[in-house]
């Protein structure tokens, strides 16, 4: 056997250039014992902490693959729930960054989640167009919500009742009884699709933003049905409506149906609208904390703020309205006004200001500040965010702009990269901006506006660099001031590539204009100053058919190889410009090319998908490789060696071996199409510029690439990928209803259970063996060593039934449920005499007591009919119940403890507070009796 060529691995090393994605939503956070100074983002797979003062990232959560598509801040200010694209909820601490639960329910991108007021309970609504509330303080889901036929926009808790309200893009608002689990109530009056709701008013009020420019506002009246012997009979079938009524405004046809009339009932009237300014959709709608301000925007960059008046102001207001109107009944001699008089609902919900951003806004998030100022922060689409604060005790109130996040990244996409030749600098340019970033502590370092670039490079020294711009214009840098010294008007078209000389002495240019052009650096007099400084001086031209879409010299600077859009590859010979070779095959045009550091071999990548190896001699096609699903962007050499990289619109950047044709290594991270790559002049970096704004960095480590041990791995991850798609595991006797379990079936799930099925197979060998080393001993008439399995000796020495539950115990609590859903039955008679014996000895009631409900749950039939567990069964009924009841009494103890504390503490404070109202009161009967001698005087 031949020996095999060892590659070396290339690993993710760092992300930059992102300030934020515009994927989820910006959330304000806690942090440090602040709150409206820090912001959470997110940014590809990651999400960023900012701190909006000094405009620096302070905190990096780390996700895995997928990208975060959803965020949400817990009530206490201590964790953040964060969703991703392939359906997993993650929830970190904010105080130390890490991980602390996992939630796997959902098949689809997480679209909306939401805390409950005491941050117990989180409900997560998706893509796959189900609801899951999960509860957080056991760590597993609770139930799943089925009824919207598409997409879940947004979903809220209400604080005083066990409900829930959801909006989809299916055009519908439901109202979800939790207690029963169902739904009861359907909004249908809206024409399209419900991008978002608030609700407001001590949750008496609710709004909705659909596709126009109209906030639909619904009054909330919670309706107890009869339930409580004690409560009077009118107030009983107050507005109760009857099953199956239809309640039609004729303003909206609005229809409620109430499907199932249950315990707790709402009824919805809408009320009027707000009109927005926006002509457009709304894509965000939110309010506030404390619900008294509320702000919308739509596709556009305008946020509007509205105001919504408290019960106290309503009253203030309406009084004051009476006033006028008694006055004026008063001058015009008429009748008094009724006490019946309302305020409008532009008058209850009023417009504050409108927040014009700097470009389009993707969401915001607001908070009222002690100082009775509202700060509002803004996620915007180009890669920005902005800080506003509004200060409302102003006449007119206007939003001043504090801060705005941007140095971290550019306006819009890289289109070009380049290293320096010391492997230290890192340039990016894209249609706004060049920036030079410091590739160890990936600092930007200088930032210079420029034109829309398409190609650059360092020049020798790097101490200037040349931007080729699409207006055909070559432009000159200098870093150390950051200014542009020099434009050239080079060609007439986009410049599509350049590409520096091997000499040194100058570099060459191909462009739309058919021409390829030849320059050199030369040193001119500054008019400014005495000094001589670099400039560029065009030598030579060569005329082309088509379009020229790449240019590369060869190492040796003989020949000149030249991409057309006719899809060919023209070689030339440098000192005379004469044709050489001429090199096709490719359906499409050739994209990108590079020639390899000996000049033998020449690769092309192409719009067709294809990379095609050549070799410059005869211009023969050694071999043609399908390299990505989309077209081939960008392709480079690894200095001194005939491995090269590519990168592709399928968001992949692969490696191949240019001698043995092989294909070494995919690096994966990109989450849109990959514009360009740079490798570093030693080849221990590489640099990718994406559609998803984001820079990335790439580090040779020095572990050694096995190509056969890499085709197994990535044949072992879609193995266990395939496995977690498999339809999931049926209930017997569960209907596919309104409501089901929260968890899916995932690879983790079935290797939890497959530990179960190990640990039981070994306590059924050990207690195998220990029965007949006992029966040996018994014949022997001696004690003889029973030796113990090296696994139960790892763990202390510990009994094969005592291994069984420390197993189970290391079951994450999330996946509990589905992991015993994948336990074949023949398992079960086993684990329930254990947990019998477990429950005996009182270890983890709780825990074995919800997997023994379940087990009975999902095995009924097959329990109930098996003989051999009826008495296994009754002693678990005996021991369940007196263990489940000393655990409440524990449980029942420790609560009275505590509110007897609470009390005691009450009981101090209210000493204070008794004092303070003293004052008030005597205060107060001082002022009465003024008044009433003032009175008396009058008379």
């Amino acid at each position: 056997m031949g020996l095999t060529r060892q590659y070396l691995r290339y690993e993710p090393a760092a992300l930059f250039g992102l300030v934020a994605s515009a994927r989820a939503r910006v959330a304000f956070v806690a942090l440090r014992g602040e709150r409206g100074r820090y912001v959470a983002v997110p940014a590809c797979e990651h999400v960023f902490v900012w701190d909006t003062r000094k405009g620096e990232k302070v905190l990096i959560l780390k996700g895995l693959k997928e990208q975060v598509s959803s965020l949400c801040p817990s009530p206490d200010g201590l964790h953040l729930a964060v969703g991703y694209e392939d359906g997993a909820i993650r929830v970190f601490n904010l105080l130390s960054g890490e991980l602390t639960i996992t939630f796997n329910g959902h098949r689809a991108a997480v679209t909306a989640l939401q805390y409950d007021h005491l941050g117990g309970r989180l409900v997560s609504g998706s893509k796959d167009t189900e609801i899951i509330v999960w509860d957080v303080i056991n760590e597993s889901g609770l139930y799943r919500l089925r009824g919207h036929k598409d997409v879940i926009t947004q979903v809220h808790f209400l604080k005083e009742k066990n409900l829930l309200v959801t909006c989809a893009k299916d055009t519908l608002v439901k109202w979800w009884d939790l207690d029963t689990q169902h739904c009861f109530k359907t909004l249908v009056g809206h024409r399209a699709e419900v991008w978002g709701m608030a609700l407001l008013s001590k949750e008496t009020r609710l709004i909705t933003g659909s596709t126009d420019s109209e906030l639909r506002v619904w009054d909330l009246i919670y309706i107890q049905e009869v339930k409580d012997p004690d409560e009077p009979e009118s107030k009983k079938s107050k507005g109760s409506p009857s099953p199956g009524t239809e309640e039609n405004t004729e303003e909206d046809e609005t229809l409620e149906l109430d499907e199932h009339p249950e315990e707790r009932i709402v009824k919805c009237s809408k009320v009027g609208s707000i009109m927005r300014e926006g002509r457009d959709r709304v894509v965000t709608l939110g309010t506030d904390r404390m619900g008294k301000f509320l702000a919308c925007h739509g596709t556009d960059a305008v946020l509007e703020v509205f105001s919504v008046l408290s019960e106290e102001e309503i009253q203030k207001k309406l009084e004051k309205k009476m006033k006028k109107a008694r006055k004026k009944a008063k001058q015009n001699s008429e009748e008094e006004p009724e006490r019946s008089m309302e305020l409008s609902l532009q008058e209850e919900i009023q417009h504050v200001t409108n927040v014009k951003a700097s470009s389009k806004i993707k969401s915001f998030d607001l908070i009222l500040s002690p100082k009775g100022e509202l700060k509002m922060v803004l996620l915007l689409q180009n890669n920005v965010i902005e800080l506003y604060n509004l200060d409302l005790s102003a006449q007119m109130p206007q939003a001043v702009r504090v801060s705005r996040i941007t140095i971290g990244g550019h306006r819009s996409d890289v289109r070009t990269l380049a290293f320096s030749s010391d492997n230290i600098a890192i340039l990016s340019a894209a249609a706004e901006s060049v920036k030079i970033w410091n590739r160890s502590t990936l600092q930007c370092i200088r930032t210079m506006e420029c034109e829309y670039a398409l190609c650059s490079l360092f020049i020798p020294g790097d101490r200037q660099v040349i931007i080729g711009t699409k207006t055909g214009k070559l432009q000159l840098y200098d870093l150390a001031s950051g200014s542009l010294i020099e434009t050239l008007n080079a060609h007439d078209g986009a410049v599509w590539s350049i590409a520096l000389s091997p000499d040194q002495h100058g570099f060459v240019t191909g462009g739309a204009d058919k021409c390829v052009k030849f320059w050199e650096f030369e040193l001119v007099k500054d008019e400014s100053s005495a000094q001589k400084r670099l400039s560029m001086k065009h030598v030579r031209v060569l005329q082309m058919d088509e379009d020229v879409l790449c240019v590369r010299y060869s190492p040796n600077q003989k020949l000149l190889a030249v991409s057309l859009l006719d899809c060919t590859v023209k070689v030339f010979y440098v000192d005379t410009l004469k044709f050489f070779l001429s090199l096709y095959g490719h359906k499409l045009p050739v994209l990108c090319m590079d020639i390899c550091y000996d000049g033998t071999l020449i690769a092309t990548g192409s719009a067709d998908r294809n990379v095609k190896i050549w070799g410059l001699d005869f211009g023969d096609c050694h071999r043609s490789l399908f390299a990505h699903d989309d077209s081939v962007m960008y392709l480079q050499f690894v200095p001194k060696s005939h491995l090269f990289f590519t990168a592709g619109k399928d968001r992949k950047i692969k490696q191949w071996d240019a001698d043995k044709f092989e294909h070494i290594q995919t690096l994966e991270g990109h989450h849109q199409e990959v514009w360009c790559l740079a490798v570093s002049p030693n080849g221990d970096y590489v640099v990718s510029a994406s559609h998803d704004k984001s820079l990335r960095l790439w580090e040779r480590t020095r572990e050694p690439l096995i190509l056969e041990e890499e085709r197994e791995m990535q044949q072992e991850a879609e193995y266990e990928e395939s496995v977690a798609k498999e339809d999931q595991p049926v209930v017997a006797g569960e209907r596919q209803g309104e409501t089901g379990l929260a968890g899916k079936k995932t690879i983790e799930t079935i290797k939890a259970a497959e530990r179960i099925m190990e640990a039981i197979e070994l306590y059924r060998e050990e207690t195998a063996k220990q029965k007949e080393h006992n029966a040996i001993c018994k014949a022997a008439g001696k004690e003889v060593p029973f030796p113990v399995n090296p696994i139960l000796r790892a763990y202390g020495n510990i009994t094969p039934s005592a291994y069984v539950l420390e197993v189970f115990k290391k079951v994450k609590s999330s996946e509990l449920e589905e992991s015993l859903l994948v336990l074949p039955f023949s398992y079960v008679p086993d684990l329930l005499r254990l947990f019998n014996e477990y429950i005996q000895q009182g270890s983890d009631v709780e825990l074995l007591c919800r997997a023994l409900l379940f087990l009975l749950k999902i095995h009924f039939g097959q329990i109930t009919s098996n003989q051999m567990l009826v008495t296994v069964i009754e002693n678990l009924k005996k021991t369940t119940i007196s263990r489940v009841s000393e655990a409440r009494d524990v449980l029942g103890f420790n609560m009275a403890g505590l509110q007897f504390l609470k009390r005691e503490i009450e009981a101090k404070d209210e000493v204070t507070f008794f004092a303070d109202a003293t004052e008030c009161f005597e205060e107060k009967k001082r002022k009465r009796k003024k008044k009433e001698k003032m009175v008396l005087a009058m008379l």
